[in-house]
């Protein structure tokens, strides 16, 4: 009995030996280590210094009336939106901004969409297409804005090109009120789309091959694979692009500046715009509230948008 005690014994311990060390558990590696602090407060400190801080003061101006003609400045209230809503410029320049974002979110996603049907095969020919589309995206926005006020002007390449088969043709794209505002949405939509078609070869190359192939099998024709499979599988690519790109419009500045500068009149006058001249002028205190109706237009936007396409997602 006692040998055999002392045989179960011995091989426990030989048995504990050879096991291997358990890992330590996370109040371990946190007694050790430094933890996640240390790398999550450098991005803490930009957040903080560079948009809680300004925003923060942006929202206490706002309701100021300080400007580059008094040394004082002072609580006005309501005062500062009551002066944009009777000038005309607080509504309108709303107006503008969510026309231009809708216009642009749309050309850009199914542009982008198209092509990333057209280029999601990975090979050397797709991929210098890629590579091609994907150059704007690398392009200043001003720099973009300048090329393509050559482009659009009338006696640019483009109005020369419409007369080879016009003859005579010529037409001022940034000079008409509707023209404008629809072009310059288009180069919005340009200047991003090689970005966004990135995105969705992405969300195509993570739909499953059998189910498309199970679908051919039954029959089902290239429009009803799309848009009976990829499409609804499609909607967590969607969710960020569409996002994405809508409040990225809604906050377009420098393309505006470099073409229009918010003409023909106020065509093109959107929100950052509006904001840039109230604040060239002097009128601080205007300008902050302008900017503010930018924030809380991205909120009020962006925010049920995120949430019907996040529920989209649970839906396909």
């Amino acid at each position: 009995m006692t040998d055999t005690a002392g045989a179960v014994a011995e091989r426990e311990s030989t048995t504990a030996r050879l096991r291997p060390p358990r890992p330590p558990g996370r109040r371990g590696v946190r007694r050790r280590g430094m933890g996640w602090w240390p790398f999550i407060l450098p991005a803490l400190a930009l957040v903080v210094g560079f948009f809680t801080i300004p925003f923060l003061f942006n929202i206490r101006f706002a309701f100021t009336d300080w400007s580059g003609y008094a040394d004082t400045i002072s609580f006005n209230g309501l005062e500062n939106f009551r002066g944009l809503v009777q000038q005309g410029i607080l509504w309108q320049s709303v107006k503008v901004t969510v026309v231009y974002a809708v216009v642009a979110m749309t050309v850009q996603n199914v542009f982008s969409l198209c092509m990333a049907l057209l280029l999601q095969r990975s090979d050397r020919v797709n991929g210098f297409f890629r590579s091609f589309f994907f150059l704007p995206v690398l392009i200043a926005p001003v720099a973009a804005g300048y090329i393509w006020s050559a482009l659009l002007a009338p006696s640019g390449p483009l109005n020369r090109f419409v007369a080879l088969f016009d003859p005579g043709f010529s037409y001022a794209w940034l000079g008409h009120s509707t023209s404008a505002l629809l072009s310059l949405a288009c180069v919005d939509a340009w200047k991003w789309s090689g970005l966004i078609t990135l995105v969705y070869i992405a969300g195509l190359h993570a739909i499953p091959e059998s189910l498309t192939e199970a679908a051919t099998v039954d029959g089902a024709g290239p429009w009803q694979r799309f848009w009976r499979i990829r499409f609804p599988l499609l909607a967590p690519a969607f969710t960020f692009t569409v996002v994405v790109t809508m409040l990225g419009a809604i906050n377009a500045f420098d393309l505006i500046a470099a073409t229009t500068r918010g003409g023909p009149g106020t065509a093109t006058n959107v929100l950052n715009i509006a904001m840039f001249n109230q604040y060239g002028s002097g009128f601080f205190g205007i300008a902050s509230s302008l900017n503010l109706v930018v924030t809380v237009l991205v909120i009020v936007i962006g925010l049920p948008l995120i949430t019907y396409l996040r529920r989209r997602e649970i839906d396909a």
